[in-house]
């Protein structure tokens, strides 16, 4: 409830600079940046529901599938399948996000390899997001004492049903924090969709600026627009870490 109270403090404060920058102005000046504001929120808001907002969902629906398989291939040791796991570990992290997309996007028809911007973008976004949630999900699993996993045999459990039954709920229950945090920072990184054509908010919103030549408060609207899903995403981890810790207590009784 605390950090619901400071994001929506935040948000108001946000408000209140735009409204001093359209109060700035003199006369019809100022109007003019008011009426711009009020006509270009729902412009650049509907993007970002019907096209940010499910970038982000399936991009990161994905991620978590790549992340889970790669952590699962190192915790595991797999031979062969671990020394390639962490080599695309090491060039998704090792290179720009923005490069990978123009790779993606720009570089593939060169081969003959064609994808349109949505689906290009949610691969580079799925791709690049996986390979940095892999980390946290492994160092999760790494956490869950060994033991859990002897504690399975015994039962009689296969060491895939161990991991799938035991290891990994707890595992997810410990990378949760993380992973929504990943979540909230892949929202803001959709922006640079932008550069391979993807109409979503902040493509709108330059769009708009370079219509009306009001790049200040236009930026700055769009960025509240960000901080309002990004606010969305906090107070809903922070429900979610709390159904999880009473969980967990459940669990220790």
């Amino acid at each position: 409830m605390k950090r619901a109270k400071k994001s929506c403090l935040l948000i108001v404060l946000v408000l209140a600079m735009l409204w001093v920058l359209v109060g700035c102005g003199k006369g019809a000046v100022s109007e003019r940046i008011a009426t711009l504001l009020a006509d270009s929120f729902w412009k650049i808001l509907l993007p970002g529901i019907t096209v940010t907002i499910p970038l982000t969902i399936i991009s990161f629906a994905l991620a978590l599938v790549i992340a889970t398989v790669t952590a699962l291939v190192q915790f595991a040791h797999v031979p062969v399948l671990t020394p390639l796991a962490r080599f695309y570990i090491w060039i998704v992290r090792g290179t720009p996000l923005l490069v990978q997309l123009f790779v993606i996007f720009f570089g593939l028809p060169k081969i003959g390899i064609v994808l349109n911007p949505f689906p290009a973008a949610v691969i580079v976004f799925a791709v690049n997001t996986g390979a940095y949630d892999a980390e946290t999900v492994r160092a999760a699993l790494e956490s869950v004492p060994r033991g859990q996993l002897e504690a399975g045999e015994c039962a009689g459990m296969t060491y895939w049903q161990t991991m799938r039954r035991i290891v990994l709920p707890q595992a997810m229950r410990t990378a949760f924090p993380s992973l929504s945090n990943s979540l909230i920072s892949l929202v803001k990184d959709t922006s640079l969709a932008a550069n391979i054509t993807v109409s979503e908010m902040f493509m709108t919103t330059q769009r708009i600026v370079a219509r009306t030549y009001e790049p200040l408060a236009l930026y700055i609207e769009v960025g509240v627009i960000y901080l309002m899903f990004s606010t969305v995403l906090t107070w809903l981890q922070g429900r979610g870490e709390k159904r999880l810790n009473a969980y967990q207590k459940q669990e220790v009784k």
